[in-house]
């Protein structure tokens, strides 16, 4: 590992947040009313809680209640090396993705507020906010859309921990055969994002994910026909019915390896940095992620009991 080079100064923030496309964290532009610095700030600490990012930490803790009994009961999570997440300062959580309705995205989130007391944004598809009430509730819950304007204000400037999974929406697409094999992680964006915001990014390796709701099959072109990023049928269907199944995950047993922090002897703040650096780092994660993912299946005993 190399050791970050000295923060540069901050640089102004975009007016608007910004989303990313299907297929790669920090990918198209698209534009949501944000902040706007040539006008006033608003003084709102009487009549809500909602940050500029639409977080709520009435909302996150509501939440924390309802996942309570799934992250301790259900899918019973096991941290390792949790004490890496710094408990101060900006970085960059990446994790491998798994599930039709992921549940990987929502424990990882819970375990780290609930454990380190540290907010976790969720960079994830745009698509997200443009569902009816899901929108809403996913922007309460401290979803983000992935996008390097938004990673950088909540890295940099906010010293926040953002979460995002480098697959994109072909992790969750994966069907049973394809499990714990992680795709390619783009063009790297979320090491250019670190390098810019001056900040470590910290791999997660998550085993059951894959377990909680398989895919036994996917059709790309009904999908596209409704406009939604896949159309699964998942195990669970059959276990619990077409609808129940629809939304309720199986008792998997969760294992969450935290990685030793990656940092990057680079200069923060560049406007471009060499593509090749930026691939070959992206690989050198994925490559330990994958042996980790294949060290930890390797000690599994059962999908159930750990």
């Amino acid at each position: 590992m190399v050791r970050n080079a000295d923060r540069s100064a901050n640089k102004p923030s975009p007016t608007h947040a910004r989303g990313d496309s299907a297929d790669e964290p920090f990918g198209s532009l698209v534009r949501f009313p944000g902040p706007d610095p040539r006008k006033p700030a608003r003084d709102l600490s009487r009549r809500s809680d909602v940050d500029e990012w639409g977080r709520s930490e009435r909302a996150r803790r509501l939440i924390r209640r309802l996942e309570g009994p799934y992250y301790d009961r259900w899918f019973r999570v096991e941290w390792e090396g949790l004490e890496k997440i710094p408990r101060a300062g900006g970085a960059l959580l990446i994790a491998n993705h798994a599930g039709a309705i992921p549940s990987d995205a929502p424990m990882i989130m819970h375990g780290i507020e609930a454990e380190l007391g540290r907010p976790v944004y969720g960079l994830a598809d745009n698509w997200f906010r443009t569902v009816p009430v899901v929108g809403t509730a996913w922007s309460r819950g401290g979803g983000v859309p992935a996008h390097p304007d938004n990673a950088h204000r909540l890295l940099h400037d906010q010293n926040e921990l953002a979460l995002v999974f480098p697959e994109g929406v072909k992790g969750p697409s994966k069907v049973v055969s394809e499990r714990y094999r992680l795709r390619r992680f783009g063009r790297g964006g979320f090491v250019e994002t670190a390098m810019r915001a001056g900040v470590p990014v910290i791999p997660i390796a998550v085993v059951g994910a894959e377990e909680s709701m398989p895919i036994l099959y996917r059709s790309q072109s009904l999908a596209r026909m409704l406009r939604i990023p896949y159309l699964p049928v998942t195990a669970n269907q059959l276990v619990f019915g077409p609808v129940l199944g629809t939304f309720l995950h199986l008792p998997a047993k969760f294992k969450l390896r935290v990685l030793d922090p990656v940092t990057f002897d680079v200069e923060p703040g560049l406007e471009r940095y060499p593509r090749g650096r930026i691939m070959d780092e992206a690989e050198t994660i994925r490559q330990n992620l994958q042996e980790n993912l294949y060290d930890m299946l390797a000690k599994r005993r059962s999908i159930w009991f750990g």
